[in-house]
């Protein structure tokens, strides 16, 4: 029994709050379902409310906090405008463009009213209201300025969208907007946020340091990076700090003006005042409790960027040493084999290797014989007596693959996929040129492709012949690439295109070149392929 009361109370106590925590996501859901769906009869039902929505919170965030400035009607008819023609593609006449936005914008800002959430609480036994606002308005001599809200951030920053570099500032800004609207214990929870990222910072250095400890060069790059986003973070939060201070000073007075006044009011009305000046007091000191428990996490969260800073100069000292450290190894008169094969496969250079196996044939030229040999020698025992040779079987691996094996099935197998992109290039168009063959090897397996020795190999062989069939090919091969192609080609594709017939004429006059760099620059002549009639 006392296990179902804890939990029934449990629900009835936490109700409340999970409903206002769900209230700031009700706009979002609203607008990607009605907004629509009866505007001129449907006319732009394929426009995305949740991505404009989101684009909309974005920007106002962005211009709000980075740029501390309102937003007017005009600045955002602007912005909304590109990203209807960039995203959506829309080409309107700018009359029905301007009807559009207006009309998109009272959606959003819901015709300058609050949504309303209705939920029931189970404590007071009746249906409460929640109301949220995403965008609200003020004016300034008399011109209409509009900013984001707190429910506004607070639903961006749950769908993790922000971008991480900006992440404590957004919540310093919605930190700001909590104590400007003297939710205190919002406040709180904000902070305590913003020290769960200074944390992840405090995380990623040892991340850093582990990374330094076994590959140098990738370590001192990861720590450039993490000092510039430190830095760019502590030069954004130095402001807000003093902002967000500043605010709390001016709530600590305010709560205690409140105190003064509510003290002087008892001396005014004597009658009955003594109740309203103890409720007063009470609901008085409740906010002053609230307002020193923000200002206590507020100097937490400094302190612990002051040794954020300690520790990434420490970083900064450890990484430096590091660094000298790898640079006087690398001075020394050491080489690396498998540094050396790897450029060389980077650079498709095989001719390199030659520097690497030619020391290994040369004779050398100086002998030697120490003197203690002879010693040896004289001291041994000799054994006259005759052994035979013991000669061993041994057993053949006949499931060995050879190295050079391991070669030839992937030059197989890269020239059979080369040849089935033409084939499926001359399927669909009947004609193709090497540019554009070229190009669809890059769509397909990437830049990399140009540095990949196998596709010249693959056109050089193609070259051999002027016309080829797959109908002959299966039947016979003439030339060593056709036996590849036919050993690795599906039974599927055999069938598919087993009536091509094409012809290739090369252009003399054309001369193309791929690769990247001078010394990477590949020189082939263009060829045309088309089926044969």
């Amino acid at each position: 029994m006392a296990e179902k009361y804890i939990m029934i109370h449990d629900i009835m106590s936490e109700h409340k709050d999970r409903m206002l925590n769900l209230k700031k996501y009700y706009p979002f859901f609203v607008l990607c379902e009605t907004t629509f769906s009866q505007y001129k009869e449907g006319k732009f039902m394929d426009l995305d409310m949740g991505y404009i929505t989101m684009a909309t919170l974005r920007y106002f965030i962005n211009e709000n906090n980075f740029h501390e400035s309102e937003i007017t009607y005009e600045q955002y008819e602007k912005f909304l405008a590109e990203i209807l023609r960039r995203e959506f593609r829309l080409e309107l006449s700018e009359e029905e463009e301007q009807e559009l936005i207006g009309y998109i914008f009272d959606k959003i800002k819901n015709d300058g009213r609050a949504f309303t959430f209705s939920y029931f609480d189970p404590e007071e036994k009746k249906k409460k209201t929640a109301r949220v606002k995403l965008i609200d308005s003020r004016i300034v001599d008399g011109v209409v300025l509009y900013h984001v809200t707190t429910d506004g951030i607070e639903f961006y920053l749950d769908t993790k969208e922000i971008k991480d570099e900006s992440n404590i500032s957004v919540q310093q800004l919605l930190l700001e907007k909590m104590i400007q609207s003297e939710n205190f214990a919002g406040g709180i929870e904000v902070i305590k946020r913003i020290n769960n990222e200074v944390n992840k910072l405090a995380l990623q250095k040892k991340e850093v340091l582990d990374l330094l400890s076994y590959d140098v060069f990738s370590g001192a790059k990861a720590s450039e990076e993490y000092m510039e986003t430190v830095a760019r973070w502590f030069d954004e939060e130095s402001k807000l700090f003093e902002k967000n201070r500043a605010l709390i000073d001016k709530a600590f007075a305010k709560a205690n003006n409140a105190n003064k006044e509510i003290l002087a009011s008892q001396g005014d009305d004597a009658d009955g005042a003594g109740k309203q000046t103890v409720k007063g007091m009470s609901a008085s000191s409740a906010i002053l409790s609230e307002i020193h428990k923000l200002d206590t996490e507020l100097k937490k969260t400094i302190i612990k960027h002051g040794e954020l800073i300690k520790e990434t100069i420490e970083l900064q000292n450890i990484a430096d040493e590091m660094i000298a450290r790898a640079k006087l190894r690398k001075l020394r008169p050491v080489f690396n084999f498998r540094d050396a094969m790897k450029k060389t496969m980077q650079h498709n250079r095989v001719d390199q290797l030659g520097m690497l196996v030619s020391p290994l044939f040369m004779p050398k030229l100086t002998k030697s014989f120490a003197p203690e040999s002879i010693d040896r020698m004289l001291e041994s025992k000799m054994d006259n007596a005759d052994y035979g040779e013991k000669v061993e079987k041994k057993q053949v691996d006949t499931d060995y693959v050879f190295e050079d094996e391991i070669e030839d099935n992937r030059i197989s197998a890269n020239f059979a996929r080369l040849f089935g992109e033409l084939l499926e290039q001359l399927w669909k168009h009947g004609k193709t040129t090497l540019p554009e063959l070229m190009a669809i090897y890059e769509i397909k397996f990437g830049k990399e492709i140009y540095r990949n020795g196998d596709v010249y190999s693959f056109l050089v062989h193609l070259a051999q012949k002027n016309q080829y069939s797959l109908k002959k090919m299966q039947d016979k091969q003439d030339t060593f690439l056709e036996g590849l192609v036919m050993d690795h080609m599906s039974l599927e594709k055999k069938d598919q295109f087993a009536n091509m017939v094409f012809d290739i004429h090369f252009d003399v006059a054309n001369i193309l070149k791929f690769g990247e760099g001078k010394d990477e620059a590949f020189t082939i002549t263009d060829m045309h392929f088309s089926v044969a009639e």
